[in-house]
């Protein structure tokens, strides 16, 4: 490609801040069409954006000419579905994670991207940010000394619309979903802990609901080991009250400790023989705007990006097991 020209099959509230702006501030990337199911919702987004072309239909925009990437930015549901359209009609995609709502779906994409040689991309931005990216060389550096354990601690309490049972949020309907907000949540801590430790071979968990505010699970338990044998556990509840909230992991070393959060990018607490100490590492204002920045460079032929769909399929796999999916 001389320039990636996107599509956007989705222009919800991810694409506002997270990553939208991104595509175009990036030299050789240009958003040229948008899609929502609502027309007019697409309408208000290319016009805000000054993006050529808005659809209310996914097929149109894949077949698109203009359109030569596709950027999959729809509940989790759907993305096979589309990422397996675009990559049938020759074109490469960049899909928000979760990669699919389960991993038989996952492996779906996997095998059309194989089939027709197209670049599958997943959206696990926080590999490429100086704050995740420092805790892995201090980790890579022995900082803490050997890692002995891995723990991940996560609650908050509800959110105002898990209160309206008649109009309950995506996020905490399975069926579009794959489960509830562990499902929308835990992909990027998972994610990030095999970054930096590699795969997880072994998962096994516990869930239920104990809030009664949706059908779907809202307090996970888990346990996992690595393929080095480092072992970790991790414990996650969506109906906390304000004063348990907590997000953070802590790395646990035979000589010191690393705490860092997911979510709200608290200060990096390090404790070793030498003390304690706070690291502030800051991050772009488009937070996904290193990783697109390296999908374009992949597409234009400058770089290889490896946040690949087979990269991101691992965490759905440990995802499922969790769940008891399989």
């Amino acid at each position: 490609m001389d320039k990636v020209k996107w599509g956007f099959v989705g222009c919800g509230e991810v694409t506002e801040k997270k990553s939208g702006p991104a595509f175009s501030l990036i030299e050789g990337s240009e958003v040229v069409a948008v899609m929502s199911r609502k027309i007019e919702k697409a309408a208000s987004y290319a016009e805000r954006h000054h993006i050529k072309k808005w659809y209310d239909d996914p097929v149109k925009l894949i077949n698109d000419p203009d359109v030569n990437a596709v950027y999959i930015a729809t509940p989790p549901s759907t993305h096979a579905t589309f990422a397996i359209m675009a990559m049938k009609a020759g074109k490469p995609v960049y899909i928000e994670k979760p990669l699919a709502s389960n991993y038989e779906d996952c492996a779906r994409v996997n095998r059309i991207a194989e089939t027709t040689g197209m670049p599958c991309f997943v959206a696990y931005y926080r590999r490429y940010l100086p704050y995740f990216q420092r805790v892995k060389q201090m980790v890579n550096e022995g900082v803490i000394g050997k890692v002995m354990n891995v723990q991940i601690h996560f609650s908050v309490p509800p959110r105002d619309l898990d209160y309206n049972r008649k109009n309950l949020p995506w996020r905490v309907i399975s069926d579009i979903a794959g489960g509830g907000y562990f499902y929308d949540l835990a992909p990027h801590q998972l994610d990030l802990l095999q970054e930096i430790f590699g795969p997880i071979l072994e998962a096994e968990g516990f869930c239920s609901n104990r809030g009664n505010l949706y059908e779907a699970e809202d307090n996970v338990g888990a346990c996992f080991r690595f393929a080095d044998g480092l072992t970790g556990s991790g414990s996650w509840c969506f109906v906390s009250h304000e004063s348990a909230r907590q997000d953070f992991i802590d790395i646990v070393g035979d000589k010191g400790s690393i705490r860092f959060s997911v979510f709200t990018y608290q200060p990096i607490v390090v404790n070793t023989e030498q003390g304690r100490q706070e690291l502030v590492i800051e991050n772009p204002q488009y937070v996904q705007l290193p990783l697109i920045q390296s999908v374009v460079n992949h597409l234009l032929g400058k770089e290889i990006c490896t946040c690949d769909s087979i990269s991101a399929t691992s965490v759905n796999w440990v995802m499922d097991r969790i769940l008891h999916k399989f």
